[in-house]
């Protein structure tokens, strides 16, 4: 009984302190993006708070949790409340799938824990944008959950591709297959596929149609202020580390607990980051095509050559 007591114990420590983890990567990636940015644009970058701005994101954290919360006389307030949490905790929830070679709350079927929850994340960004009663939010929140949807069914299709090469759910078999052979070499179209898709997914430029500053004055996010945009920003953040994982679990070599593997997620963020000082935004209607038109039959050949592949 003490060491089930115990065992219990050890875990829900260890949840915390992936979460504790998760948060700092949040808060110094938002400081890397700025820095990038900074120098794509030929200035500094955050550079006053602290040395070489090391403290920006603890000094923005505490005036946006600090700051007054605005609501909107005519929203729909419980709704318009807790989308922000609840879009935080499914950011934070879906992390729980990092296969730990540890008696963490890893589980066997985690991919299709996966798609549970990122299906799920579409709902408060949807109810963010219709319970603040704004047409640019609803406008917003429903590009999102078009574009979302849109992706999500491709994406579904590579994952199948890459579980078809290792025949399970569970994410720890990608390391022990791919000790020779990384699948970025097997599988380097569907590798770029499924990058594009996650910049799509988690709403990032050249697909930010969801928060469109140009035409949708900041969309779905527009009445949001203090710690409502705070818990917004962040789960988006937290969804960009997890894509990134996720990338470099199914094509750089699975997930080994060094230093290396941390290395190559931080490469496919800061991908993110440069790809959004880069390149303009995509317009919506091609956003639409590439997703029905290219990377859907795209996906579907993939996964029916890799079928045809393990049956040889």
């Amino acid at each position: 009984m003490v060491l089930l007591f115990i065992e219990y114990m050890m875990i829900i420590i260890g949840m915390i302190l992936l979460i504790i983890g998760v948060l700092i990567g949040v808060a110094f990636l938002t400081l890397l993006e700025r820095k990038i940015l900074g120098y794509i644009q030929i200035r500094k970058g955050p550079n006053k708070v602290g040395m070489m701005g090391i403290l920006q994101p603890f000094a923005e954290a505490i005036k946006l949790f600090t700051k007054e919360n605005t609501y909107p006389f005519m929203s729909n307030y419980l709704s318009y409340y807790y989308s922000p949490i609840i879009s935080f905790f499914l950011s934070l929830l879906i992390w729980m799938i990092i296969p730990y070679s540890m008696n963490f709350v890893f589980f066997s079927l985690g991919l299709l824990f996966f798609l549970c929850i990122t299906s799920m994340g579409v709902y408060s960004i949807m109810i963010a944008g219709w319970s603040s009663n704004s047409n640019y939010a609803l406008l917003g929140g429903l590009r999102a959950v078009a574009q979302t949807i849109s992706y999500e069914v491709s994406m579904a299709l590579i994952m199948l591709s890459s579980i078809l090469m290792i025949l399970d759910f569970n994410l720890m078999k990608f390391y022990e297959y791919q000790n020779y052979l990384w699948f970025i070499f097997v599988m380097f179209p569907l590798s770029l596929i499924w990058f594009s898709s996650s910049l799509a997914e988690t709403n990032r430029t050249p697909f930010d149609f969801a928060e469109g500053e140009s035409e949708l004055v900041s969309g779905f996010n527009v009445e949001y202020s203090g710690g409502g945009f705070a818990l917004i920003f962040m789960a988006e953040y937290s969804s960009i580390l997890f894509m990134s994982m996720l990338f470099s679990i199914f094509y750089l070599g699975g997930y080994e607990l060094s230093f290396v593997f941390y290395l190559k997620l931080s490469i496919i963020a800061y991908m993110f980051i440069w790809v959004r000082g880069t390149l303009p935004r995509f317009r919506y209607d091609k956003l639409m095509y590439l997703a029905w038109k290219i990377y859907l039959p795209l996906s579907l050949n993939f996964l029916f050559f890799f079928l045809g592949l393990i049956m040889i």
